[in-house]
């Protein structure tokens, strides 16, 4: 079982997420910049690795503008031996890497405008990993995306997309529910007409569910992933009691986390922890899964 978190490493005060404006876009400011980003995406899977923190989501502005038109220079090869070096320390230390698209990739829009960009988007993600030569158990994670008045109709149309994709972006592509429009049922109704692994996040189904027990859910998750997806992937956090329900806590709740991570038994998953505190947090996440295996 492995443990991490998403993109941003706050000991280091290093950033693979750095970006510029459209309006400011050069080559060289572009070159520019992801010379900074894979630099410091090196540094912050080496500190990972170091400490232990196995699962790791890269940022999507990890090549900023890669699926917008205005990026001319083909930086899969420019950046090659890039991309290969990062391969090689995740397949050395057997890291888990995802990628999460941001909320405007909707494959099942109604305008057509936002599927082409985010089809666009979705090839820029799973090109990463693939000049990487990360085999298919390292994934790209969405959301199904919006209900526009008719989640049925919604439902089938993103059905629809996912049959028509490239098998490229089809073989690394898992889906998540959140905590409004789509819960864990609505996405084991796309699986089972898919064949598209589910990530579960586990806050998400505290506040959008069907009053299924987390233990039953747990059940039906793993057998949506087949043997070439890998263990199943989790995402963990909790209720920030200060904000509106559905805010994330800003660090670790040890108890909850603890009750949480004892109920998965011997069955094997990896984490994310999608708390703000980011590595602070994951550590702590870590010591207790490292206590739950000496008891077990």
């Amino acid at each position: 079982m492995k443990i991490g978190y998403p993109c941003i490493n706050q000991t280091l005060h290093l950033s693979s997420s750095r970006t510029f404006r459209l309006a400011s876009y050069s080559e060289s400011k572009f070159k520019e910049i992801v010379d900074n980003n894979l630099n410091a995406l090196t540094q912050i899977l080496e500190y990972n690795v170091s400490s232990g923190l196995l699962a790791f989501r890269i940022t999507s502005d990890l090549i900023p503008f890669a699926s917008h038109p205005v990026c001319q220079l083909n930086w899969q090869d420019f950046y090659q031996g890039e991309f290969l070096a990062l391969g090689k320390i995740i397949k050395k230390n057997n890291l888990r890497i995802s990628l999460h698209p941001d909320q405007f990739v909707l494959i099942n829009s109604l305008r057509e405008d936002v599927l082409e960009a985010s089809l666009r988007e979705l090839h820029y993600q799973c090109e990463v990993l693939d000049l990487m030569g990360l085999n298919t158990t390292h994934k790209v994670q969405i959301h199904v995306g919006g209900v526009y008045d008719d989640k049925q109709a919604s439902l089938k149309r993103f059905i629809t997309r996912y049959k028509e994709l490239p098998v490229k972006i089809k073989r690394r592509l898992v889906i998540e529910n959140d905590d409004r429009l789509y819960n864990f049922a609505d996405c084991l109704f796309i699986s089972k007409k898919t064949g598209v692994p589910i990530v579960l996040d586990v806050f998400h189904h505290k506040c959008n569910n069907q009053k299924e027990s987390l233990d039953a859910v747990l059940k039906k998750v793993v057998s949506t992933w087949k043997k070439n997806d890998g263990v199943p992937m989790l995402d963990y956090s909790s209720q920030d009691s200060h904000k509106k329900p559905g805010s994330h806590a800003p660090s670790i709740d040890v108890r909850d986390f603890a009750d949480f991570a004892s109920r998965l038994g011997r069955r094997d998953y990896d984490i994310i922890l999608e708390i703000k505190d980011k590595e602070k947090s994951a550590l702590k996440g870590l010591e207790i899964l490292n206590r739950l295996k000496k008891i077990r």
